[in-house]
This record gives C-alpha cells, sequence and structure tokens, in this order.
C-alpha cells in the first residue's frame, strides 16, 4: 500500500469510506430488486421471490450491509479495533459470499436475457423488459458494493500481515559458500 506512504492513518478513513459506501448501495440494490415485480397477459406475474438467486443476492446484501455498519461503529471502539483478525476473517467471508451471490445474480440476468436453448428455455426479457431493466440497475450497484468489499478485504489483509516480519531469505554468498 505505498499511495498510504509511511503513516496508515489514512487507511483507516479508507476503510470507513467504503464500508459506508457499501450501505446505500446494498439497500439500493436490495430495494431494487425487491420491488421489482411485472405482469404479463400471455405468461403472467414475474417478481423477486420466484428466483432463488435473486433471494441469494438480497440476503447477502442485507447481510453485508448490517456488517458494514456494525464494522464501521465499532471501528471506532478502541478494544474492538485491536482485534484486527474478527476484521480480517469477517471482510474475507463477506467478500467470497458477496461475489457468489453476484455471479448467481449475474448468471439468472443471463438466462432471462439469452435463454438456453439446450435445456429449452426461452429468453424472458423479451416479454418482462422492465423486470430485467430494473435487475441490471440493481445488479449493477451490487457489483460496485461487491468491488468495496474485495477492496475491504484487502485492506484487513494488510492490516493483520503488516505487522509480520518477511521472512528470512539467506543472501547469494551464504549460497555459494555451501557449494
Amino acid at each position: 500500500m505505498r499511495f498510504l506512504g509511511n503513516d496508515v492513518s489514512n487507511l483507516r478513513l479508507v476503510d470507513c469510506s467504503l464500508r459506508m459506501f457499501v450501505v446505500p448501495l446494498s439497500v439500493a440494490s436490495i430495494w431494487l430488486t425487491v420491488t421489482n415485480q411485472q405482469d404479463n397477459n400471455i405468461y403472467g406475474k414475474v417478481e423477486y421471490s420466484n428466483f432463488i438467486g435473486l433471494k441469494y443476492m438480497v440476503c447477502i446484501s442485507a447481510i453485508s450491509a448490517g456488517y458494514a455498519i456494525f464494522a464501521v461503529a465499532s471501528s471506532w471502539v478502541r478494544c474492538l479495533m485491536t482485534k484486527t483478525w474478527l476484521f480480517f476473517v469477517s471482510d474475507q467471508m463477506l467478500a467470497y459470499l458477496t461475489v457468489t451471490s453476484m455471479a448467481a445474480s449475474v448468471e439468472f440476468l443471463y438466462l432471462a436475457y439469452n435463454g438456453d436453448q439446450k435445456v429449452t428455455w426461452s429468453e424472458a426479457c423479451g416479454s418482462y423488459g422492465k423486470f430485467c431493466n430494473r435487475l441490471k440497475i440493481a445488479l449493477a450497484l451490487y457489483v460496485i458494493a461487491v468491488c468495496c468489499f474485495l477492496a475491504l478485504a484487502v485492506i484487513s489483509a494488510y492490516r493483520v500481515f503488516r505487522r509480520f516480519e518477511p521472512p528470512f531469505v539467506p543472501s547469494k554468498e551464504a549460497g555459494q559458500e555451501r557449494t
């Protein structure tokens, strides 16, 4: 993290800013997904609760927003701030969970736009355009939130592992003396 220089105090500001940035993105993504529905005279009504991948995204998004709020609040409490391993493990888990839920949602959206002719699934976005467009916006917001969590995972890893010395590498001279 060379952009921080020798002073790592800016890291706390970046960390808190990213965590606070995740909250409105996650909330907006949840709201767009949960309120998304469209009725079609031919095929009927479609809504997010019909699709397990979207439910998974909403659930993980809610967990990540709640965790982000908790982490920002606890980052100002001195006794919790010393528990860098706790934040490291939590950030890593949430980064992986958000990536998997994003992947499930992207796959759903891909199938909605393109279908799968091998299993005779036709594309649905021709009939449910409004539903797909709102889902694209929700997914775009969620992708930004996932990128924030990936950056937070790197920051928390840096905080944990900067405390350790690099491994000792013997010099070339010592290796040449042995031969």
